[in-house]
């Protein structure tokens, strides 16, 4: 039987040697030999005397070390072995045993090959090659097989109930939002020009306030419903759909109406909330400065009163405090709510909010303005963010936001709140819905990407074994180490965000420190974790998922600002840090915090970090996801990290250190103790919510979401845990593997579960093709 190249190179096999065709050819295909394992190989061919002289021959040539075999005579080969094998029974079997088949079908009679000697001395040079024969032997006769579209598991649960849990009492108000979004006009569209995508922002903005949804917080007097969850679930609806609205509709009527409506009193609200409602008053939220950034307390536009004119004076006294990335700024705000320092005479009150106008009714920049606009971004581009300056703009003096302040004709000042810090962070407590409404917006965007990812990945199929369809890429461990994880995020955030929103809105004045510091530790998270998701999925879909018109990538774009508008996330952990050391003592905002940290460092010394010797090694599963286990476990962390970094500082501060100076050299430190605080309540709300279903369909499937979502984050942070001795190596491990296998299990529901967030697939983009 001859394998022929070219007329200079021929190689032949007798018959007696096609038993070792497999062989010879998974040794030269395979490069890993070398040129010892090949000569053990020849070696081995020598002392069969089932092969007459002429094959031993041919099969030297074929396994000489000096003088491989050209890919092309290698193709020729595997033809030859395709070709004699191409009735074989599709079944499981060594290259030995193979090649006694091929041999069987292509010698003419039944030589010495077929004895148990020959068999032997087949298996032994399959051994030397160090390959896993059957899978090989597969390989080798594999024909091409057109792989069946995967079939969709139905869920074990009626996904609508599910939906209806996540919608919860605002449904309606989600319902409607949608409702407008199907309508023709609201079309997103890629790669438009800033202008023209500015003016259909613009246009949309207009239908969604002409549908009454900006005016959804605002009193029913100027045309809103006073119903603060329905707007944030207004906001956070809206993510679902193209987010340059969100932030023009979020800068109108959550920064701009909202700073009107809480910071301002009657007469403001008399005479503007119904247009700012209607967009008829577009405005601005002109809080950020181009040197200060996140440090409200210090920005240095000036307010200045002038008791002749009965008129306050705004000036911007350098390049320095000009007001930046201000949306509605570079093209349609005729309004800005301005904070700058208020200054009577010589004395300085602190920051306070005006009330100014910069653009006329024709759109032109009103008398001592002067706007920039900030020019193309990452993303967001349909958003018109500006640079204003203030060259002694004189307004009224009943232009003051009043509600926490005041100045009377005569120049006097006056608070209902006498403490200067506990006013300024009451007039920053405005600030709180916009960081939820955030936080939930930026879930939104995750919960788009993961749809298309988990939807992508049960139809994408890649490798598999030979001769069988390609295996659904959603099937492999590492794609469920990638999605189901962040799926189960997704929930755990979406539980913590409403037990977020919902004390927020029903608040009383003594836990409004609390629920500011918990705002700002979950708008950190969720916003991270959205930016961790996106990239993610997009690396899921692969080069699909860097096409624009998958949405991904528009997503990441667009929210990668999340994580440092309505606070740095790093400097909002800072203050979380900074409420947690101070809340008993009501010292929060302030560096004053020598007598908050001696308290904190007795609170904790008196045996509350305790380890219990026993659960540090329990590695059964029932432990493992016990959810009292997975609370302990961030409870545990938080207090120890308080308790440590609270010492540390001590030890500064009673070194001589001030303590600016040390709550800097202890940052890292405090900013992981924020993160633990917030984590431990993602956690706990998403345990307790799981635990308090009763239905009995979806329940279980949300129970191991929340498990694995805990034991997750408790994985991810394991050198913490094992080096304070909350685990043991073995329990770690055992957590690994558990996780591992729950993100099995959540992937049977992956589709049901992501299908439940309700987002109607125009909202999706295209469909990713395969």
């Amino acid at each position: 039987m001859p394998i022929r190249d070219t007329p200079s190179e021929s190689y032949e096999f007798d018959s007696s040697a096609l038993p070792l065709l497999p062989l010879v050819y998974v040794a030269w295909a395979d490069c890993t030999l070398t040129y010892d394992e090949i000569d053990t190989i020849g070696k081995i061919v020598k002392r069969q005397t089932w092969l007459d002289a002429a094959a031993r021959q041919s099969l030297a040539r074929w396994l000489d070390p000096g003088a491989p075999p050209t890919a092309r005579q290698l193709q020729q080969l595997l033809i030859t072995i395709r070709r004699l094998a191409r009735d074989l029974p599709r079944e499981r079997r060594s290259l030995a045993q193979l090649g006694i088949d091929l041999a069987r079908r292509g010698a003419e009679t039944i030589g010495d090959w077929d004895a148990p000697e020959a068999e032997r001395a087949l298996a032994e040079i399959e051994d030397v090659l160090g390959v896993i024969g059957s899978e090989a032997s597969q390989e080798l006769i594999a024909v091409s097989v057109t792989a069946p579209p995967p079939e969709e598991a139905l869920p074990e649960f009626d996904v609508s109930e599910l939906t209806a849990l996540l919608d919860g009492e605002h449904a309606e108000t989600r319902e409607r939002v949608f409702a407008i979004l199907d309508d023709p006009q609201f079309v997103y569209e890629y790669g438009l020009d800033k202008a023209v995508y500015r003016e259909r922002v613009l246009e949309w903005c207009r239908a969604l306030a002409a549908n009454g949804v900006g005016a959804l917080s605002f009193p029913e007097a100027y045309g809103g419903r006073d119903d603060l969850g329905a707007f944030i679930t207004a906001f956070e609806t809206l993510a679902f759909f193209d987010l340059s609205l969100l932030i023009k509709f979020g800068v109108q009527f959550g920064l701009f109406g909202g700073s009107v409506e809480r910071l301002g009193t009657e007469r403001h609200h008399e005479r503007y909330l119904t247009d700012i409602g209607t967009m008829a008053l577009p405005g601005c939220f002109a809080m950020s400065e181009t040197g200060h950034g996140s440090n409200v307390r210090d920005l240095e536009t000036v307010a200045r009163f002038d008791a002749e004119k009965d008129e306050f004076v705004i000036h911007t006294p350098s390049d320095h405090a000009r007001k930046d990335w201000i949306g509605n700024a570079a093209l349609h705000g005729r309004m800005a709510t301005v904070f700058a320092q208020l200054e009577i005479g010589d004395e300085r009150h602190g920051v306070h909010a005006f009330l100014v106008p910069i653009r006329t009714t024709k759109g032109k920049p009103a008398r001592g303005i002067r706007i920039e606009d900030c020019g193309h971004k990452l993303g967001l581009n349909g958003v018109d963010n500006g640079r204003i300056w203030f060259d002694k703009v004189h307004i009224p003096r009943e232009n003051l936001l009043n509600r926490f302040a005041d100045v009377s004709a005569d120049g006097a000042y006056s608070s209902p709140i006498v403490n200067p810090s506990r006013r300024f962070f009451t007039m920053l407590g405005t600030l709180v819905g916009g960081r939820i409404s955030v936080a939930a917006a930026a879930l939104s965007a995750a919960k788009s990407g993961l749809t298309i990812a988990v939807h992508y990945g049960q139809r994408r199929r890649q490798f598999g074994p030979a001769g069988e369809p390609e295996l659904v890429i959603l099937d492999y461990l590492t794609h469920q180490r990638r999605l189901m994880p962040r799926l189960a995020a997704a929930y755990a955030f979406d539980f913590a965000i409403k037990y977020l929103a919902d004390r927020f809105i029903n608040r009383r004045p003594e836990e409004e420190r609390e629920i500011e510091t918990l705002a700002a530790g979950i708008k950190a998270l969720s916003t991270w974790q959205t930016t961790d998701t996106l990239q993610t999925c997009r690396e899921a879909c692969g080069g699909k998922g860097y096409l624009a018109e998958n949405r991904i990538a528009d997503l990441k774009a667009d929210t990668d600002v999340f994580t440092t508008f309505e606070g740095d996330n790093t400097v909002l952990l800072q203050l979380v840090a900074k409420g947690l050391l101070t809340q008993y003592k009501h010292q929060f905002g302030e560096l004053k915090l020598f007598g908050a940290v001696k308290f904190l460092v007795r609170r904790t010394a008196r045996g509350a970090l305790a380890l219990n010797p026993v659960t540090t090694h329990l590695t059964d599963e029932d432990h493992l996801r016990d959810p009292d286990f997975h609370v302990d476990a961030c409870r545990f962390r938080e207090r120890r990290l308080l308790a440590s970094v609270a010492g540390r500082l001590r030890d500064f501060i009673e070194d001589g250190h001030d303590t600016t100076s040390a709550f800097n050299t202890c940052q890292d430190h405090l900013v992981s103790l924020a993160k633990a605080y917030a984590e431990r309540v993602v956690v706990e709300q998403f345990a307790i919510c799981a635990q308090a279903v009763e239905d009995e369909s979806y329940g279980p499937a949300l129970k191991t979401l929340s498990d694995l979502y805990a034991l997750w984050r408790i994985e991810q942070d394991r050198g913490w845990f094992l080096e304070s001795g909350f685990l043991s190596q073995n329990k770690s491990k055992a957590i690994r593997t558990l996780v591992n296998r729950l993100c099995g299990d959540v992937r049977g529901d992956a589709l049901a579960l992501v299908d439940a967030f309700g987002i109607p697939e125009k909202l999706l983009g295209a469909p990713i093709g395969i």
